[in-house]
């Protein structure tokens, strides 16, 4: 069995982003049929099940009290009604229940109902996530007692530009959650935010932290910014086209992710209602095995569901089959083994 690196360097990575492109694709394509059945994807869905009001001020999140949003703050949901959603979203052909709560970090008052909230949703036969900002040792053993599946934490950008985006937590704040996620024997899941004025270096710096963590979180978000009027990054971005991520660095994205992080579910997430079928088809080319399906990401538009069907469609592309997402390693000792060994 072929393990994943983990000593990626940074030099390494950027060697990855200036390949040529068709060449870059290619070898993104050869990782992934290695560990993942290549015309399946995970369908998730998101729901906010504690609105707006959180202290942080991170410069994306129109949730933050210091945007001028116009997102309400609101209590969390009543178990019963997230429960109503999760069935909802199952019906509507989700595989995947993720679940976002506006907090920096959750109040022991509080997990009382997340796990409640945990445990009805496994009952279905759901995947679980949830993200509640930054968490205490105990609250994740409470939360992996539960049966949570994967905890969402995002580094977002890389730990140069990390203090421009957000001034409140600081990246060691973000990574030791996520040991304390993966001590708790939680699925780790952690991305970030690309299209946020960051330079490619940023996008570089923002891999090679996830890539060289002691083990790969198994589900890499990759979002694109929507850029919201009232927040510091909207306000900065949103009337000014030239800003918006291209397409293809977007793709390269997904693609570096991918090659560093072969068993990774790597997620193609906020973002894709602006983005046209032809982009998202090269995103899964390149190694994208998971969207969120749904008109709504937490307070953000989204493609929806009609919509998303009829590009998977058109794409040849069929909802994953099972729980898990493939790891079939020993592929990796055939014909793309050497890649992921050389890469």
């Amino acid at each position: 069995m072929t393990h994943p690196r983990t000593d990626w360097t940074r030099p390494e990575i950027a060697g990855l982003f200036d390949l040529p492109f068709t060449e870059l694709l290619f070898q993104a394509a050869s990782v992934h049929r290695a560990y993942h059945p290549p015309t399946q994807v995970q369908l998730c869905t998101l729901l906010s099940i504690k609105t707006g009001g959180c202290p942080e001020d991170c410069g994306y999140c129109s949730q933050s009290v210091h945007a001028d949003s116009g997102v309400e703050a609101t209590k969390l949901m009543d178990v019963q009604a997230v429960l109503q959603c999760a069935a909802q979203a199952k019906d509507a052909g989700s595989q995947r229940f993720c679940m976002g709560a506006a907090w920096r970090n959750p109040k022991d008052r509080d997990m009382p109902a997340i796990v409640e909230i945990v445990k009805g949703v496994r009952d279905m036969g759901l995947e679980t996530c949830m993200t509640l900002g930054m968490l205490e040792p105990h609250q994740a053993e409470m939360l992996a007692d539960a049966g949570l599946d994967y905890y969402n934490h995002n580094i977002d950008t890389s730990p140069e530009r990390y203090n421009e985006v957000i001034t409140t937590r600081t990246m060691d704040d973000r990574l030791a959650t996520l040991g304390h996620v993966r001590a708790a024997g939680i699925n780790v899941c952690s991305g970030g935010i690309v299209g946020m004025g960051e330079t490619r270096e940023d996008r570089v710096g923002f891999i090679h932290t996830l890539a060289t963590l002691p083990q790969h979180p198994e589900s890499v978000p990759v979002n694109a910014l929507v850029p919201v009027k009232g927040t510091v990054l909207g306000n900065m971005l949103a009337d000014t086209p030239l800003a918006k991520i291209d397409d293809i660095e977007f793709v390269r994205t997904v693609a570096v992710a991918r090659i560093t992080m072969p068993m990774s579910m790597v997620r193609l997430s906020a973002g894709r209602e602006s983005m046209s079928e032809a982009t998202q088809a090269l995103c899964f080319m390149a190694g994208a095995n998971s969207i969120f399906t749904g008109d709504k990401l937490l307070t953000a538009a989204n493609a929806g569901d009609d919509k998303d069907a009829a590009m998977m469609a058109k794409l040849g592309l069929t909802p994953l089959v099972g729980e898990e997402p493939m790891r079939a390693c020993k592929a990796a000792n055939n014909a793309a083994g050497s890649l992921v060994e050389s890469c």
